[in-house]
């Protein structure tokens, strides 16, 4: 059972009281529609595999440094400086709850929740179970579970894309910041070449209907792909193409094709099990969409937020934000 104060503090943000086994809690409630039901379960099975990688702590090392470019931070000295004067932090989406438990080393004073629809709630209750000021629930992010404007910090990383419908999400998760001090951090997959993007809505359909194993495999395979067409070591000068969002330049062919054509993601330092769940990270689940910089825009001015900061990279859009005056 956690400490009294971190039970009064989640009493203070819970819109009902419940009952925690020690540091976690299973809310239970299930999204009846099937891509969402699909999402949750392909990323149960990528969580599982991650827990036992021995590559991982790599993977997580290039997320936090990563995670401190997407918001604008200078370092890590900057952000524990940031969530210093912030009583409650929320991870909305924790995965595995690396970064949750991140928050909570930098901000010890701090109550941390993370929440994922996926396993990997209970997985990382577990494995984080001695830091004191860490919570971790199952459940739907979407779905409310704390108080309106009870957080100081919602952090919904590399997460929004993957909900039934990212604009509503946003707007959940955007209503729990504290009117004067509150800030939101959210990251949205960026549009690609047309090609890649007709090529991913078609072919996401078809992985909807493929069993694990077959997408694990695929994901191997891809993956093998990806460092074969690396290992060329061949740059080549491409013309711009407008239509079909092709922009001029020197790209290495694996590049190339990868933000073009297909992902065939590749990475040698972070080592082949983490390139082999980046490419299943991409293509298992059915819920996974693709924005641009007026699309996100538009849905924070919609959810009455003003740009704190804003980052925008071939993979992705990121931002934090605040509620208007």
């Amino acid at each position: 059972m956690k400490d009294t104060h971190t039970l009064k503090s989640l009493s203070e943000v819970l819109l009902e009281n419940r009952n925690f086994t020690g540091n976690f809690l299973s809310l239970q409630a299930q999204d009846s529609r099937a891509e969402q039901l699909q999402t949750n379960a392909a990323f149960s099975e990528k969580w599982d595999r991650q827990a036992l990688n021995d590559e991982q702590e790599k993977a997580w090392t290039q997320q936090r440094n990563w995670y401190l470019e997407l918001y604008g931070f200078k370092d890590e000295a900057a952000l524990a400086t940031f969530l210093s004067d912030k009583a409650v932090i929320y991870d909305a989406g924790c995965g595995l709850g690396y970064k949750a438990a991140w928050f909570a080393k930098l901000a010890p004073n701090s109550l941390v929740i993370g929440m994922d629809y996926s396993d990997a709630a209970a997985i990382a209750a577990k494995t984080y179970a001695s830091i004191p000021n860490l919570v971790f629930l199952q459940g739907d992010i979407a779905v409310s579970t704390f108080k309106p404007g009870s957080i100081d910090y919602v952090s919904c990383d590399q997460v929004i894309m993957h909900t039934q419908q990212p604009e509503q999400a946003f707007a959940q998760l955007a209503s729990l910041m504290h009117p004067t001090r509150g800030q939101f951090a959210c990251y949205f997959y960026a549009k690609k070449a047309l090609p890649r993007e007709l090529l991913d809505d078609h072919f996401r359909v078809k992985c909807a209907h493929m069993s694990s194993e077959e997408l694990w495999a695929m994901s191997e395979q891809l993956t093998e792909l990806g460092k074969r067409l690396s290992e060329l070591n061949v740059t080549i000068d491409s013309p711009a193409i407008p239509a079909l969002g092709i922009a001029a330049g020197q790209y290495d062919v694996q590049r190339f094709i990868y933000w073009n054509f297909l992902k065939c993601f590749w990475n040698a330092d972070l080592g082949l099990e983490n390139s082999i769940a980046c490419n299943f990270d991409w293509y298992s689940p059915s819920n996974a969409r693709r924005f641009d910089e007026a699309e996100v825009k538009k849905i924070a001015a919609d959810s009455g937020l003003r740009e704190i900061f804003f980052h925008q990279e071939e993979a992705c859009l990121s931002g934090r934000w605040a509620p208007s005056p």
